[in-house]
C-alpha cells in the first residue's frame, strides 16, 4: 500500500492501519464521530504517538480530530512535507521545503493543537522550529518573504550557470517518474554517476546533472529529478519550480515506469497530470520501462510487443537500446549521414571529427582521407564550412 510506504519513509512503525468509505466527508472530522471514537481507541491502546490521515484535512477537522486523539494528528501534504525535509540535502532543496510547509501551514494556525506545542524530532515537526512561527501570523508572513528572496537568488545563480552551459550548446536530458521508479538507479548506471539510490520515496529531492556521451559521440546533460506522487500537494510543484526548471528546459523526457508496479497506469497518469501543471507535455517523451528484471519471461515478451523501451538500471540489460532511443529523440540537433573529404594537413577539423562523430569508413588517397560519418547536422556543417564547402 502506498500510503504505508510513505509513513515508513517518514521513519514510523506502522502499528495499526484503518480504511473507511463513505459518500461524502465529515465536514467538522473527515471520518464521522464514531470512527473518531474508534481510532482514539486503537492508538491509546497501541501507545502511538501519531495518527496519519491519507488525506488533507482543513483547520477545522484538524483542531477538533487532535482534541479528541491522544496523540499528534497530521494529514497527507504535512507527512510528504515532512519526508521533503529529511532528504533535503542542499541549500536550496531547504529552503524549497521550508517555503512549502509555511505556506501549508498559514491557513491552519488555528487548527494546530499538540502539534504545535511539541517541537523537536518526531514526523512533522522537522523544518520551521521557533515558536514564533507557529503562534505569530506576521512572522510567517516575514519569513516567507525573506524565503522568497533567497530563493530568487538561487535561481539567479541558476540561471547565469545555465547561461553559461547554453553558450556551448548541450541538449538536456532530464528523468521523470513517479517516486521509487529507479530513476536514480538508472542515472547512476548512465553517467557512472555515485547518486543515492533508495528504495525509500523521495529519496531524490536535489536536481542532478551529469556529463554523457551518446553512442552517435555527441554529449548530452543528463538531469535527475524529484519523483512524482498521487496528490502531489500543489505547494510542493509550486515550490519546487526551481528544480523542476530542468524539466522545464529539457530538450527530451525520459518517463522512467517501474515495470514490476501493478498501478503503472494509474502512477503514469499521475506522472502526466504534474508534466501538465508544469506545461511540458508537448516535449518529446521516451516512456522507459524499467526493473524488468523483475518480470517473468512472459511478462517481458508482452512489453517488447508494444514497441516500448524497456531496461533493468540494476543490471544494465537495456541500456544500449537506451541510449539509442535518446539519440534519435534529439531533434534540435539531428544525425545526419555525410561523405567528407579532408586533407591530412587539417588536424583540427579531422580531430573534431573523430571526438563528435561515428565514422562508418576511412580510406586514403594521397595526402586526402575519404570518410563517411555519422554526427550531428551542427558539427557536420561546421566541418563543412572549415573545409570551405557551401551547403
Amino acid at each position: 500500500m502506498e500510503f504505508r510506504e510513505l509513513v515508513e519513509s517518514a521513519g514510523a512503525l506502522v502499528v495499526a492501519q484503518v480504511m473507511q468509505r463513505r459518500s461524502r466527508p465529515d465536514p467538522a472530522t473527515l471520518i464521522g464521530a464514531g470512527k473518531v471514537e474508534e481510532i482514539a481507541g486503537i492508538a491509546e491502546a497501541n501507545a502511538a504517538d501519531l495518527v496519519v490521515f491519507d488525506h488533507d484535512l482543513t483547520a477545522t477537522q484538524l483542531r477538533n480530530l487532535e482534541g479528541q486523539m491522544p496523540c499528534t494528528v497530521l494529514d497527507r501534504t504535512q507527512l510528504i512535507l515532512d519526508i521533503f525535509a529529511r532528504h533535503a540535502r542542499t541549500r536550496e532543496g531547504q529552503l524549497q521545503v521550508e517555503l512549502a510547509q509555511l505556506e501549508y501551514m498559514l491557513p491552519r494556525l488555528t487548527g494546530r493543537g499538540k502539534a504545535m506545542s511539541q517541537l523537536g524530532g518526531g514526523i512533522g515537526t522537522r523544518g520551521p522550529g521557533e515558536t514564533q512561527l507557529e503562534t505569530d501570523r506576521r512572522g510567517i508572513q516575514r519569513r516567507l518573504v525573506h524565503l522568497r528572496g533567497e530563493l530568487d537568488s538561487v535561481k539567479k545563480i541558476r540561471r547565469q550557470q545555465r547561461q553559461r552551459r547554453e553558450a556551448v550548446p548541450v541538449p538536456t536530458v532530464a528523468l521523470v517518474g513517479y517516486t521509487n521508479a529507479g530513476k536514480s538507479t538508472l542515472f547512476n548506471k548512465l553517467t557512472g554517476a555515485g547518486v543515492l539510490a533508495s528504495s525509500r520515496m523521495f529519496a531524490t529531492l536535489d536536481p542532478k546533472l551529469r556529463a554523457l556521451e551518446l553512442p552517435s559521440r555527441r554529449r548530452i546533460l543528463l538531469s535527475d529529478t524529484v519523483g512524482f506522487i498521487r496528490n502531489l500537494p500543489h505547494t510542493l510543484v509550486t515550490s519546487f519550480r526551481a528544480t523542476l526548471e530542468e524539466v522545464e528546459r529539457a530538450e527530451v523526457l525520459l518517463h522512467v515506469r517501474d515495470a514490476s508496479s501493478g498501478y503503472g497506469e494509474e502512477q503514469k497518469s499521475q506522472v502526466e497530470k504534474v508534466l501538465g501543471e508544469l506545461e511540458v507535455l508537448d516535449k518529446p517523451r521516451i516512456e522507459v520501462l524499467n526493473k524488468i528484471d523483475l518480470l517473468t519471461a512472459e511478462e517481458r515478451a508482452g512489453l517488447g510487443s508494444r514497441g516500448l523501451v524497456t531496461v533493468s538500471a540494476k543490471s544494465g540489460e537495456g541500456i544500449e537500446g537506451l541510449l539509442k532511443a535518446i539519440d534519435e529523440a534529439l531533434t534540435a540537433d539531428p544525425l545526419v549521414d555525410a561523405d567528407l573529404v579532408v586533407p591530412q594537413s587539417e588536424g583540427a577539423i579531422l580531430a573534431a571529427i573523430e571526438a563528435g562523430m561515428v565514422i562508418h569508413s576511412r580510406a586514403f588517397e594521397g595526402e586526402l582521407v575519404h570518410l563517411s560519418v555519422r554526427g550531428p547536422a551542427s558539427l557536420v556543417g561546421r566541418v563543412r564550412q572549415g573545409l570551405g564547402i557551401r551547403e
